[in-house]
C-alpha cells in the first residue's frame, strides 16, 4: 500500500502540548532554536487545564518564614523518602524563577490587596505557599503558555498522534505519527526529542482523567525507543473524585474545598478523619484521606453509592463563590446540586502517575541519546506521594531546564544517522493495525483492562490480587491481536484507541509487576498482606520490559535538609 506522508525537519520535536511540553518549546523559541510541538488533543485543552489547586513555590508572600529547603523538606518527607533529593532540590530552589516567567508571559494570580501574590495551604506543607487563580489555578496557566507560545510563533499541530519515536543506535532522529482526524501520516525528523504526552492514569476505571488521555503513551514510546520506566505502581489516588454521572465519574473536586474547610463524613454523618488521622484532619495528605476514605467504604460506612461526603455548606457562601468557583459550576453542570447548601458525594479516584519515564535528575535525559522527558511523563520528584501544588511547578522548572539540554545536544550534534529499517517498522506498524479485520473491538477490551486495574491494583493491593490481575492481563494481550480496526467519515479515533490500548496494556504490565515486587506499604502503595513499611524497600523500582524489574538506590538526603524533616509516620495508615 503506498502512504503519503507529510515529511517535517526540526532540531527539536516535543511531544505533548500540555504545561510541560509548551514551557519547553517556549523556551526553545525563545533562544532562537527551531522547535515543533504536537499534541493529540487541542492545546488550550490539555489535561494541564483541569490542574485546579494551585503552584507551589516558597515565596514567602503569606509566611516569610518559608525557604525552598523547607518545601524541599516538605516534598521529600511526604514522598515517604522515594523522591529523589537531587530533582527535590533543583524544583525547590528554582520554583521561584518558574512563578517569575509565568507572570512575565502575564499569568493571573490572585493577589493580596497591597499587590502581594496570594498563597495557601494545600495538604500537607508547613507554610503557605500554593499561588492560584482561583480554583482555575491549571486552566490559566494552560492560557498563559498557549498566547506566549503564539507570540514566538511556535509551531503546533494539534490531533496528531505520534506511535513511535524514531532511533538509531541508541540515538533519536524523530517520530512517525498520524492526524487522528484525516489519518494523514507524518515523519518528523528532529535531532532531540522531549517526551510530555503525560502519565497512565486512564488504565483505572475511576479516574481524573478524561476519556482518551494519560493511557499510558509515554511509557510505550519511551521503551520502545529503548528507555525504561521508574516506579509504574506508585500512582496516586485522589481522594475526592465524582460518582455520578457515570460519564463523568472521576471528575474531580479540588481538594481546595478541603483546603477552604470543607469536611469529610461518612453514612452516618461522622468526621471520619479523626481516626486516621487527628491532628492534620481533612489537611492530611492525598495518600492518608484516600486511604481513609477507601476504608470507611470498605468497612460499610460508605453511602449506598459507595462513596463518602464532602461537605462545604457550613462555608460562607461568599467564600464558595470566590475561593471555589470552578467546584461550584462544575456540581450544579452535573448534577444540580448546590454545594452552598447540599454535601458532595465522592470516592478516590486514579490521580497521577508519580513514577514514570526513567531519567537523570539533573537534566531528565533517558539514557537514549537526544530523548528527554518531563511533567507526569517523568519521574523523581514525588516519590510515594506527591505533595499537592508540586506537579504544576515541575513543569515550569524541567520545562525550562530540558529546552536547555535539548538545545546544547542539537546545536552540538556533529552528525545523525536515520534508520530506514526504523522508520518501516513505525509505518508497518500503522499499516498493519488498518489492514486489521478481526471480531475484537478496542473499547471493550479497554474496559477489561480498566476493570483489571481497579479491582486487582487499586488503592489496596495484595499478591494474589496482583498474579490474578497479571494473568487477567495476559489474556487482554492475547485479544489485542484480533483487533478489527475500522477509520470512518468521523475520522481515524479507532486507529487511536488502538494504540491508546496497546500503551495501557505495557503500562498496566509495568505497574502490575512493579507492584508485586514493592512488598510493603509505603505512602499511596497499600499492600493489606505487606501492612508495614520495610526500610529496605527505600529503592526506586525500574521497569525495562516483561518481567524485569530492578532495585535503584536512592542518592542520600543532604543534611540541611534532612533536619528540617519531621518522621514520616505509617500510625493509622492501613486499616483493613
Amino acid at each position: 500500500m503506498t502512504v503519503t506522508e507529510q515529511q517535517i525537519a526540526t532540531s527539536v520535536l516535543v511531544i505533548g502540548t500540555g504545561g510541560g511540553g509548551l514551557r519547553a518549546a517556549i523556551e526553545l523559541a525563545e533562544q532562537g532554536i527551531d522547535v515543533l510541538a504536537l499534541g493529540k488533543r487541542s492545546r488550550s485543552d490539555a489535561h494541564t487545564s483541569l490542574a485546579a489547586g494551585g503552584i507551589n513555590a516558597a515565596l514567602g508572600t503569606m509566611d516569610p518564614e518559608d525557604s525552598w529547603q523547607q518545601h524541599a523538606a516538605d516534598t521529600l518527607r511526604e514522598s515517604y523518602l522515594l523522591a529523589n533529593p537531587v530533582t527535590v532540590q533543583i524544583v525547590t530552589e528554582q520554583a521561584a524563577r518558574g512563578i517569575a516567567d509565568l507572570e512575565r508571559y502575564g499569568m493571573p494570580f490572585a493577589r493580596e490587596a497591597d499587590g502581594r501574590i496570594s498563597q495557601r495551604f494545600f495538604g500537607a506543607h508547613t507554610y503557605r505557599r500554593t499561588a492560584f487563580a482561583g480554583d482555575y489555578t491549571g486552566l490559566e496557566i494552560q492560557r498563559t503558555l498557549v498566547n506566549r507560545a503564539v507570540q514566538l510563533g511556535v509551531p503546533i499541530l494539534d490531533t496528531v498522534y505520534v506511535t513511535r519515536i524514531l532511533v538509531r543506535d541508541n540515538a533519536v532522529f524523530g517520530a512517525y505519527g498520524f492526524d487522528i482526524v484525516t489519518g494523514k501520516r507524518y515523519v518528523i525528523r528532529a535531532d532531540a526529542v522531549i517526551l510530555a504526552a503525560g502519565g497512565h492514569t486512564r488504565i483505572w476505571r475511576h479516574t481524573s482523567s478524561r476519556r482518551d488521555e494519560n493511557t499510558g503513551d509515554s511509557f510505550r514510546l519511551a521503551v520502545l525507543a529503548g528507555g525504561r520506566i521508574r516506579d509504574p505502581e506508585l500512582v496516586q489516588f485522589h481522594p475526592s473524585g465524582l460518582i455520578e454521572p457515570e460519564n463523568a465519574a472521576g471528575t474531580l473536586v479540588s481538594e481546595a474545598a478541603r483546603g477552604e474547610g470543607g469536611q469529610l463524613r461518612n453514612a452516618e454523618g461522622e468526621r471520619f478523619m479523626a481516626r486516621y488521622d487527628a491532628e492534620r484532619m481533612e489537611l492530611s495528605t492525598r495518600d492518608r484521606v484516600a486511604l481513609a476514605a477507601y476504608t470507611e467504604i470498605k468497612q460499610g460506612r460508605g453511602t449506598p453509592n459507595g462513596g463518602v461526603w464532602l461537605d462545604v455548606s457550613h462555608l460562607p457562601r461568599e467564600t464558595i463563590m470566590r475561593r471555589l468557583p470552578r467546584v461550584y459550576q462544575t456540581l450544579l453542570e452535573l448534577q444540580m446540586l448546590d454545594i452552598t447548601k447540599e454535601p458532595i458525594e465522592i470516592a478516590p479516584t486514579a490521580h497521577y502517575s508519580m513514577g514514570g519515564v526513567w531519567v537523570r535528575p539533573e537534566d531528565h535525559s533517558t539514557g537514549v541519546d537526544g530523548l528527554y522527558a518531563i511533567g507526569e511523563a517523568a519521574s523523581g520528584l514525588h516519590g510515594a506521594n506527591r505533595l499537592g501544588g508540586n506537579s504544576l511547578i515541575e513543569l515550569l522548572v524541567f520545562g525550562r531546564i530540558v529546552a536547555e539540554e535539548a538545545a546544547k545536544y542539537s546545536t552540538g550534534l556533529q552528525r545523525q544517522e536515520r534508520s530506514a529499517e526504523a522508520l518501516g517498522e513505525a509505518r508497518a506498524e500503522v499499516d498493519d493495525l488498518l489492514a486489521g479485520d478481526g471480531e475484537e473491538n478496542v473499547r471493550a477490551l479497554q474496559r477489561a483492562l480498566r476493570n483489571t486495574m481497579t479491582n486487582r491494583a487499586g488503592v489496596v493491593r495484595d499478591e494474589e490480587g496482583l498474579t490474578a490481575g497479571l494473568d487477567e492481563l495476559a489474556e487482554v494481550e492475547d485479544r489485542m491481536s484480533g483487533l478489527g480496526i475500522h477509520p470512518d467519515i468521523a475520522g481515524f479515533q479507532d486507529l487511536a484507541h488502538a494504540f491508546d490500548l496497546k500503551a495501557s496494556a505495557l503500562a498496566a504490565r509495568a505497574t502490575l509487576e512493579a507492584a508485586l515486587v514493592r512488598r510493603e506499604t509505603r505512602g499511596c502503595h497499600n499492600r493489606s498482606d505487606y501492612p508495614e513499611l520495610d526500610e529496605k524497600l527505600q529503592v526506586n523500582l525500574v521497569w525495562s520490559g516483561r518481567g524485569q524489574v530492578e532495585q535503584e538506590e536512592i542518592p542520600p538526603i543532604p543534611s540541611e535538609l534532612n533536619a528540617l524533616m519531621r518522621e514520616v509516620s505509617t500510625e493509622g495508615k492501613l486499616v483493613e
